[in-house]
């Protein structure tokens, strides 16, 4: 059942699962919604957890027009959700939410037990030409701007073909096709350009600041970076020393998370056993 928490600026949906354990928080990449978590948030719960999975504003159930979508802004709605739950929580977050995560454990440390980044927008970027050798990054990188730049439903589905290499779940076209119809909504595309033009500075800045244990999670195979594990590593290196670890999923595209649930399932509860999180 889709619940509401009222934030300044508009609306954030979000559905919680589960009746006992620690609390888990998951938000999902741009053009995207909380269904993004479909695979993995049943496998939390029956490992014990308490899982909120949250539409990012502008996305799924919550509303549009916000004044502005960056990842600080991001990370404030995500602390206020967890300040309405009332409890310290693991935040758990995808692509552009992971440059979010790691702002909101930064700057609320009291509430954030532990961060996992899937496939993190976590750091400033730099396109060099030699990275343009490299196909599946220049063929994704080709159908992001077209996306960015034309608002284009056509090339959003032309990019997620490339971010899910190899095998693709088994119900990768009706998602897909889901996700085109929310991008038809009122407003909804414009937020998804918004996204896709904002830079990941603000998030790069606070990675000096995270208190909690970190961990980055990549797909060998993700086609948002021409190197994804050299990004994997230079997350780590900008966090405090011994608190950030790198897994990475062979074969993930973008979506490690739905592409391979299981491996990106075992290495989130071994972390998080691990940090006692």
């Amino acid at each position: 059942m889709t619940e509401f928490l009222n934030v300044d600026g508009g609306t954030i949906a979000y559905e919680l699962s589960g009746v006992a354990g620690p609390l888990v928080v998951v938000s999902h990449g741009m053009g995207d919604s909380r269904e993004a978590y479909r695979f993995l948030t049943p496998a939390l719960v029956e490992a014990g957890y308490r899982v909120v999975a949250v539409d990012l504003r502008g996305h799924g159930e919550s509303s549009v027009g916000w004044a502005s979508y960056t990842r600080t802004d991001l990370a404030g709605d995500l602390i206020a959700l967890v300040k309405h739950l009332g409890e310290p929580a693991v935040l758990i977050g995808h692509s552009i939410a992971g440059g979010a995560v790691t702002i909101a454990a930064a700057k609320a440390p009291e509430l954030i037990t532990a961060v996992v980044e899937l496939a993190p927008f976590t750091r400033k970027q730099q396109l060099r030409l030699g990275d343009l050798r490299v196909a599946g990054y220049r063929r994704g990188l080709t159908h992001l701007m077209g996306t960015t730049i034309l608002g284009s439903t056509r090339q959003w589905a032309k990019y997620l073909d490339v971010a899910y290499p190899g095998s693709k779940p088994a119900d990768f076209d009706t998602r897909t096709g889901q996700i085109t119809a929310m991008l038809q909504e009122p407003g909804r595309m414009k937020v998804l350009q918004a996204m896709g033009k904002i830079s990941p500075a603000d998030a790069g800045e606070q990675l000096a600041n995270v208190t909690c244990p970190v961990l980055i999670v990549q797909g060998t195979l993700d086609p948002d970076w021409a190197s994804p594990q050299a990004e994997g590593e230079a997350i780590v290196a900008d966090l405090p020393s011994g608190l950030g670890r790198l897994e990475m999923i062979e074969g993930a595209g973008h979506y490690p998370h739905v592409q391979f649930p299981q491996q990106t399932l075992a290495a989130v509860l071994a972390f998080l056993a691990g940090v006692g999180a």
